[in-house]
């Protein structure tokens, strides 16, 4: 007889391509909107799957766990992030999770780019001055905004995403600085040309733009606080495309509004989608919907390692990206 087929649920619309394959596979149930799920939904797709595929808007905790049905044994993550699903309670109760390391790296980098020129050169600005028709012509001291050939730039996480912006600001003439919680191995760093900071604080003081790109956890929470926030220069940026817990945003908004900072670029939010209006209302800022990732290439191929990551389970073997809580 042959095997039976895996029960996937979906909970997200993903790539037309990636949910066709699924469907060839296994048996998949997928959404007929994009709307997130409710909480009753999930707690209905842990009971019934074998494999459930969240995203990052999904909250998969020790709660929703408890009620998950015997049969649920894999979470296949769409994304490299992890912080929204309780890794150690899912494998305590025998979940294995997956997720999609290392597919975003270059698309989040060149959007990190695009914020830095933005926010330095004062883009937003530029727009909304067309948008509103108080354009009135060429000045020679209109929208001045500042050269970042020869800046300064902090690095806070340097990982795959930190690495190649990196590497794409050297080719901008920036010079890089980072911090890390572990230092890079000497081959890189000196690649990268870049100069390790073991204090945090004494790094932010010194940098003209500061880029945020390490995970949320208990320990990055509000790691750009209100007191490095005062650290760094008045005329230096903040950068985050990453999570939105790692920077207060009430902080940010005090400081952008002071004049402690000169600006910032987001792409991601401290409560999602519910942005500080006073964050809105600025003009020093770059605000992106989180669209750090949002390439074609970059969904499809994140869909492919979760293909690869359930075709491999279901095989009988370990999911090439599986997620361990000392990983985290």
């Amino acid at each position: 007889m042959p095997k039976e087929r895996l029960s996937v649920v979906v909970t997200r619309r993903l790539p037309e391509a990636v949910e066709t394959r699924l469907s060839e596979l296994f048996n998949v149930k997928l959404r007929d909107d994009d709307a997130p799920m409710s909480r009753a939904e999930l707690a209905a797709a842990v009971k019934e799957a074998d494999v459930l595929v969240p995203t990052l808007s999904d909250t998969i905790d020790a709660s929703l766990l408890a009620q998950a049905g015997e049969r649920l044994k894999l979470i296949a993550n769409y994304g490299a992030g992890v912080d929204h699903i309780d890794v150690e309670t899912a494998r305590s109760r025998g979940i294995l999770v997956s997720n999609t390391p290392g597919v975003v790296a270059d698309d989040t980098a060149d959007m990190t780019m695009a914020m830095i020129i933005g926010a330095t050169r004062r883009i937003p600005e530029g727009l909304r001055l067309l948008a509103k028709g108080e354009w009135t012509g060429w000045a020679p001291n209109a929208l001045l905004g500042g050269r970042i050939g020869g800046k300064r730039l902090g690095i806070l996480g340097m990982g795959r995403i930190g690495q190649a912006v990196a590497k794409r600001a050297r080719a901008f003439g920036m010079q890089i600085h980072y911090h890390n919680r572990r230092r890079l191995r000497p081959e890189i760093e000196d690649s990268l040309e870049a100069t390790y900071w073991e204090s945090l604080d004494q790094m932010v003081a010194r940098m003209d733009v500061i880029t945020v790109h390490c995970p949320h956890t208990p320990g990055t929470f509000h790691l750009m606080n209100s007191r490095r926030l005062k650290l760094m220069k008045p005329e230096a940026y903040l950068v985050n495309t990453s999570r939105g817990e790692v920077i207060d945003e009430n902080a940010l908004v005090r400081s952008l509004k002071s004049g402690v900072i000169a600006g910032a670029a987001l792409d991601v939010y401290e409560h999602g989608t519910e942005i500080n209006p006073d964050l809105m209302a600025l003009e020093n800022v770059v605000l992106l919907p989180h669209m750090g990732s949002a390439t074609i290439e970059g969904r499809l191929e994140m869909g492919e390692k979760v293909l690869i990551n359930i075709k491999t389970f279901d095989d009988g073997h370990r999911p090439p990206d599986l997620v361990v809580p000392a990983m985290l």
